[in-house]
């Protein structure tokens, strides 16, 4: 299969498969994510401030479903999408039908659910779904990313790449020929979604104190190199252009940039802080328009803000603008979360 004509890869969409290893959810494994995405709510670190909120363990943050997401679309970008020498994502979508906690195991569903072709680029997207150990979906996550074909890219960088990787770390695609693939796809209906999330009351912020308009207060985070492989570490994300200036060069890239997942974490933490509640978020949207540059010789700096956008008296829920800008570029083209308040 080749890029310059994406059918064959169209042709694959709706593949589908079951990650072979479930994942349980630690303690500690939650505090060192809670850490790299530099979100310090209490419910995330003591056991007594999540039960405090109701929850029988800690909180994983909003965006934790990415380690066993990270784990389990590995094959499905080394066997089914490939031609592609490195990737570079654009949108993500989080639904939280309840927030995971310690103690839950998860099952990862990987489905390739859309390839589009925009401007010349493919645009492909994964879906996972998170299903618990009691056959409830509780987590389902959208994945965008853009295909950077050969042509793109400084043909020295598969071999640069090669040179500084983990040694049972291959991040490259491995073109599967035509006539050994095989499609799998989903037998049977998806899992149903948990209610627990919907049914268990959020101890947030009181809905009848907010007003369409209302301002997220201002927070600046700090990311360094060594954040940067912090989170490459903590998350399983080893792509080089995150930590390596060379490697991002010759992928096209000004500098290292700061994962966009690291950053979307950094976002959720910031409307946790506000609202009191980490599993008041039911959606999180997010349109990356420009990467976070992260020198090395100091350290980037991503300024978040935001202002509620609609309230919904019925069910006294409502709809936040969450804004990023790095160096003066806003690096959300959009992002929004949907929240549940008291």
């Amino acid at each position: 299969m080749t890029t310059s004509d994406n059918s064959a890869l169209m042709e694959r969409v709706g593949h589908y498969y079951v990650a072979d290893h479930t994942y349980e959810v630690g303690r500690e494994k939650v505090r060192e994510y809670a850490r790299a995405v530099q979100d310090y709510h209490p419910a995330h670190w003591e056991d007594e401030a999540a039960a405090e909120l109701g929850y029988s363990g800690l909180v994983a943050p909003l965006t934790f479903t990415s380690i066993p997401a990270m784990a389990a679309n590995q094959k499905l970008m080394q066997e089914v999408v490939v031609g592609y020498e490195t990737y570079v994502q654009t949108e993500q979508v989080f639904c939280q039908h309840r927030p995971i906690v310690v103690g839950d195991v998860l099952i990862t569903d990987v489905e390739l659910s859309s390839v589009r072709r925009i401007a010349g680029k493919d645009m492909i997207t994964i879906t996972n779904t998170f299903v618990d150990q009691h056959g409830e979906t509780v987590h389902t996550m959208h994945t965008t990313v853009v295909g950077v074909t050969g042509d793109e890219v400084d043909p020295a960088i598969n071999t640069a790449v090669r040179k500084v990787m983990m040694h049972d770390v291959d991040i490259l695609s491995v073109d599967a020929a035509a006539a050994d693939y095989v499609k799998a796809i989903r037998e049977g209906e998806a899992p149903a979604q948990s209610q627990v999330g919907a049914q268990r009351p959020v101890v947030t912020l009181d809905f009848d104190t907010l007003t369409k308009g209302d301002q997220l207060p201002v927070r600046h985070c700090g990311l360094a190199r060594g954040d940067l492989v912090n989170y490459a570490g903590v998350s399983g994300d080893a792509n080089p252009i995150h930590w390596d200036e060379s490697i991002a060069k010759l992928a096209g890239l000004p500098d290292v940039i700061a994962h966009g997942m690291l950053t979307m974490g950094l976002g959720a933490g910031v409307v946790s802080a506000w609202s009191g509640d980490p599993g008041a978020v039911s959606k999180y949207s997010v349109r990356l328009s420009a990467p976070a540059i992260v020198p090395a010789d100091g350290r980037g700096d991503i300024e978040y803000g935001g202002r509620i956008k609609s309230l919904d008296e019925a069910t006294r829920s409502g709809v936040v603008i969450l804004t990023a800008k790095s160096n003066e570029k806003k690096i959300f083209g959009m992002a929004t979360l949907e929240l549940r308040f008291s």
